[in-house]
């Protein structure tokens, strides 16, 4: 929806209603300090009368921002600004007439002030913008040349000719103003392009890579289940590990985005601080080991054992500055060092590695920026990790910083604000693969992808379930009419139609109207969880495909029983 001009001038009106009646009770009760009778109450009640008409006539633009007016709608809207700026503005003859020489003082101050805020507040609209200056301009201009006229005193004339002076200038200033307006809109409308085009680009990026790197870690997955003699198992772990990285790269980039667009969201959820490290310890202690680094943790004692934050974020920057550590560290040891300040959660992760050069220091947090140019082919990355670890630490009120000596060795420090917690922090149950648990169960799948199809196959047969497999969504719609299901995946883009459609429609049948739909996806944005969140679904999945994570999904789907007014809200 585009706002015209018209509705733009109609909300800087309305908005200003208040302070337009609030001086001209001001300006009444001046006049008639100055100038005492009947008439600034009576022009006060008309400022009143005017004021209403004018917000009535006006409120069809706020109502309806995208409306073009016809020419009769127009021509009301001009004649309402013409009769309410009169009106405004007649109390500057009253008080040029009445006031004596303070009172044409004044008169004119108005008149000046009343021409500046029109021009400022109305120059998107021209018609409106004229029929407001005409009013002010005749007071401004014609009581200096009426009494110069009227008085046969010519030196009443200079007066005209500055006022003349003041609005050409005053010209000048609008069309400057009405030109940088313009161009700060029309550059505010390329980097909206520009910033939808990238959000585009970002999505298709990322559902062309997650899609066959679904068919590269699924297929690598299934292959280590097989017997493998030892150096096929190592094979197999390097595509994985190889894969992994591939996906981290990728879900940096989106991270980057997010976070400069002003769209990355925390939660707030209870964290068990001394758990949380032990997870990042068992992760990269063997890696650590296999590079000859001793990797120790040391907890001060006064440290909550719970702690309020975004648990997610918090590991997500320690695990690049323990993957930072690792990587650059060859011997010597890495510690992991956590205080507390009553308020605040300080963790120091220390390394002996190669250091960083002083003169390069301070822009290793700088997108896309490493230590130096070999850094990237000696060791990888894309230069975003410690710029999206400080980028997350800012947006949660905290503080990441580096200290280091070339050669010796490097000190990151991260402070975070948090909220101590009473006792321990629940543990997120972590999801089991269980064969039994999907036995039986009738289970629909569409995808338009024939790998893809084949995964879903190879992976969830041999939990027992009856597989359905279809290649959009008027298929799945049409199985979903014939057959009651026990649990339906359902992926988004498909031709025909797609995955929020058919699952929109299954939602609104009787045969599966109830039964809970798992978005199996590529799309892995924000904006596609939403749009799946709108649909109704019981859960979100990305790929490529975590085996473990689907099978505990659909077995949670396929036991959980719906509320009558679970249904009524799908």
């Amino acid at each position: 929806m585009t706002t015209t001009a018209y509705a733009m001038v109609s909300q800087v009106r309305y908005r200003e209603l208040k302070t337009r009646i609030a001086l001209a009770a001001f300006i009444g009760c001046t006049a008639w300090f100055v100038a005492p009778s009947i008439w600034p109450p009576v022009w006060f009640a008309a400022v009143l009368v005017t004021q209403a008409l004018d917000w009535a006539v006006f409120s069809r633009f706020r109502r309806r921002p995208e409306w073009r007016p016809d020419r009769v709608w127009l021509g009301l809207s001009c004649a309402t600004t013409v009769l309410s700026v009169a009106v405004y503005a007649a109390m500057s003859a009253y008080m040029w007439f009445r006031g004596g020489d303070v009172g044409q003082v004044f008169a004119m101050v108005q008149c000046a002030g009343g021409l500046l805020h029109v021009s400022l507040h109305m120059h998107h609209a021209r018609p409106i913008l004229i029929s407001a200056v005409i009013p002010h301009a005749l007071y401004f201009f014609g009581l200096p040349v009426y009494s110069a006229l009227s008085s046969q005193n010519w030196h009443e004339l200079l007066i005209a000719i500055g006022c003349v002076l003041y609005m050409s200038h005053l010209v000048v200033a609008v069309r400057q103003s009405s030109s940088t307006t313009s161009a700060l809109l029309a550059a505010r409308r390329k980097a909206e392009v520009a910033s939808a085009a990238k959000s585009d680009f970002l999505a298709v990026v990322s559902h062309e890579i997650r899609t066959p790197m679904n068919a590269v870690i699924s297929a690598a997955n299934l292959l280590r289940r097989t017997r493998l003699d030892g150096q096929q198992r190592e094979h197999v772990s390097m595509l994985i590990d190889a894969g992994d990285v591939l996906m981290g790269l990728l879900n940096d980039v989106l991270d980057f985005s997010k976070i400069e667009a002003g769209k990355m969201e925390l939660d707030s959820a209870d964290m068990s601080v001394r758990d949380r490290l032990s997870t990042l310890v068992r992760l990269w202690e063997p890696r650590a080991l296999a590079n000859g680094v001793r990797l120790k943790v040391r907890v001060a004692s006064d440290v909550p054992a719970a702690v309020r934050t975004d648990p997610l974020r918090v590991q997500q920057i320690l695990f690049n500055l323990l993957s930072n550590a690792v990587k650059f560290t060859h011997d010597g040891e890495i510690v992991i060092a956590v205080g507390w300040d009553g308020e605040r959660l300080n963790v120091a992760v220390t390394d002996t590695g190669c250091g960083i050069p002083a003169d390069r220091l301070g822009q290793i947090f700088n997108s896309f920026e490493q230590a130096d140019v070999g850094t990237t082919r000696r060791y990888g990355g894309t230069g975003l990790g410690l710029s999206i670890s400080r980028k997350l630490a800012e947006l949660m009120g905290g503080s990441l910083a580096a200290e280091s000596v070339d050669g010796q060795g490097s000190t990151f420090t991260l402070s975070l604000p948090m909220q101590a917690v009473e006792g321990e922090a629940a543990q997120p149950v972590r999801p089991l693969e269980t064969t039994g648990s999907l036995m039986g169960r009738s289970i629909l799948a569409a995808d338009d992808h024939e790998v893809n199809r084949r995964i879903l196959q190879l992976l969830l047969e041999p939990h027992g379930c009856r597989l359905t497999l279809v290649e959009n969504g008027a298929e799945a719609l049409e199985a979903a009419s014939g057959q009651r299901f026990d649990a339906i995946l359902m992926d988004m883009q498909m031709p025909v139609m797609d995955g929020l459609e058919a699952t929109r429609r299954i939602r609104a049948g009787a045969m599966n109207g109830a039964t809970p739909v798992v978005a199996l996806t590529a799309n892995a944005l924000d904006v596609h969880r939403a749009a799946w969140d709108a649909a109704g679904v019981h859960a979100f999945l990305t790929k490529p495909i975590d085996p473990v994570l689907l099978a505990s999904t659909l077995a949670q789907a396929c036991a959980g029983e719906r509320t009558p007014a679970e249904v009524a809200a799908a």
